[in-house]
């Protein structure tokens, strides 16, 4: 493994990582997990097997204790990098030795006010990105920043705080030379790229359609065409990289895009599912002609909490008044009409080559049961797998969609906000509750282990060499043998 100093390896490694095709990410810089998913955002390790058993005593090699925060583990050569809030009102960036956790540096951001979330979620959500030569963070708070791999900061880009009361959570992704960042929200949503050396912006594609969205786009290398895939609400949408204009858009999306897309064999993988979505469980709203002559009870056009009537509809409040000044205006209603009546939970992968609304004609297969809410979907050797909430873990055919098995349950109930990884013919995934469950990868169902690790797991595993690093409530664990 290459110390990190040296550049001009470091800057050949980032060219291999960030041009290769997909499928030759993972063995173009195998020291590395460098960005929310590892390389290329798929979940997978390079090389090495982990260990299946393991815990606060067992085969751990290294524990510290964290602040605060839900970002996962970004590394390069001796060098892990996350996000967390110290004290509820100061966010910071740090930087920990690969070989024993101690902290090499910490940065605090520039950020005056923090921004609100969801109870269960955290102000320092999104995972960091590297190149090798700068570490890219992002928070909602205060926008993009960069800093070199000695904690100098080279540039800040100050971005507004997205409005939306359950905070940021889509990570920054570098591709060559851009740094990419999605930015759904309630108003105002756009998708954004800056030059990687300066911050200044390359190009921002407006994306005003579009309502809150946590999911970080994926960068999809095929045919010698660059393209973002990046889910929202309703829509799956492609887009060129070099100048973000639209390529291709795919209807079949949940209101809210929780999940990240993942790339195999060819075909783009996307799930999504919110309450509301099924056939027999959609939420559906009366015109708002009708809804005004029942409710409008000043007939000023506009509905206040007080006047909308208990039920789902008030319950989701919020979600409804996009610009949060406290009422739901004509078009506030309409827009959430729209997206009610044409969501769509659903597993599904997609073929590559479209333009512009390619629904019917790219989509490979879809499925609608047993879907994850948070936890991406993951590619490994041949196969897609999802884990649903309560512990249900399904298996499926990559090319053709055939269920291999559905909605097994792996013995660890709870939700599950990690995204599963893959390791030497093994699935890594953990719970919210805080076991990680360690799957046999293959056409049979089979749990290995179910590690207990006495603490809540909100982010997802980077496995490099062999070694799993996992962020919990308040600790890093380096899990090896």
């Amino acid at each position: 493994m290459q110390n990190f100093i040296f550049a001009n390896v470091t800057a050949l490694a980032a060219l291999l990582v960030f041009t290769a095709p997909v499928r030759e990410l993972a063995a173009a810089a195998p020291a590395n997990w460098p960005q929310f998913r590892g390389p290329g955002g798929l979940g997978v390790a390079a090389e090495g097997t982990p260990p299946v058993e393991f815990g606060p005593k067992k085969n751990v090699l290294w524990q510290v204790e964290l602040p605060a925060g839900h970002s996962s583990p970004c590394i390069w050569g001796d060098r892990i990098f996350l996000t967390a809030v110290v004290e509820k009102n100061r966010l910071e960036t740090l930087c920990l030795d690969r070989k024993d956790g101690r902290t090499v540096w910490r940065q605090a951001a520039p950020a005056e006010k923090i921004e609100p979330t969801h109870r269960i979620a955290s102000p320092a959500a999104p995972t960091v990105a590297t190149d090798g030569e700068r570490v890219y963070v992002y928070f909602g708070s205060f926008g993009l920043l960069a800093y070199d791999f000695a904690g100098a900061e080279q540039w800040r880009r100050p971005l507004p705080t997205p409005v939306v009361e359950f905070g940021s959570s889509s990570s920054p992704v570098v591709a060559g030379e851009l740094v990419v960042l999605l930015c759904d929200a309630d108003v105002d949503s756009y998708l954004l790229a800056v030059d990687r050396k300066t911050g200044k912006t390359v190009w921002k594609t407006e994306r005003a359609e579009f309502r809150r969205g946590f999911s970080t786009p994926l960068v999809w290398r095929h045919d010698d065409v660059e393209e973002l895939v990046v889910c929202g609400s309703v829509w799956l949408r492609g887009y060129n990289l070099k100048d973000g204009k639209e390529r291709w858009s795919v209807r079949g999306m949940a209101r809210v895009a929780n999940a990240s897309p993942v790339v195999g064999d060819g075909l783009v993988f996307v799930s999504s599912w919110n309450i509301g979505g099924d056939a027999g469980d959609r939420l559906q709203l009366p015109t708002y002609k009708d809804f005004a002559a029942a409710n409008d009870k000043n007939k000023d056009g506009k509905f206040s909490k007080d006047e909308i009537p208990s039920g789902p509809f008030r319950e989701r409040f919020s979600q409804f008044d996009a610009n949060k000044d406290g009422f739901v205006s004509r078009e506030e209603f309409e827009s959430m009409e729209v997206v009610f009546a044409q969501s769509e939970n659903a597993l599904f992968a997609l073929r590559p080559g479209g333009q512009g609304e390619i629904t019917s004609t790219h989509v490979a297969w879809k499925v609608s049961r047993d879907l994850p809410y948070i936890s991406s979907p993951l590619f490994y050797q041949g196969r897609v797998y999802t884990m649903k909430n309560g512990g249900l873990f399904s298996c499926y055919d990559a090319k053709t969609g055939k269920p291999v098995y559905t909605a097994e349950r792996v013995g660890a109930v709870g939700d599950y906000y990690s995204s599963a990884v893959a390791a030497g013919g093994r699935i890594y995934a953990a719970s919210q509750n805080g076991v990680m469950v360690v799957l046999e990868a293959g056409d049979t169902f089979k749990v290995l282990a179910r590690n207990e690790l006495g603490e809540k797991v909100m982010s997802s595993p980077a496995v490099v060499e062999g070694r799993i690093y996992l962020r919990t409530e308040k600790h890093l664990y380096c899990f090896g043998e």
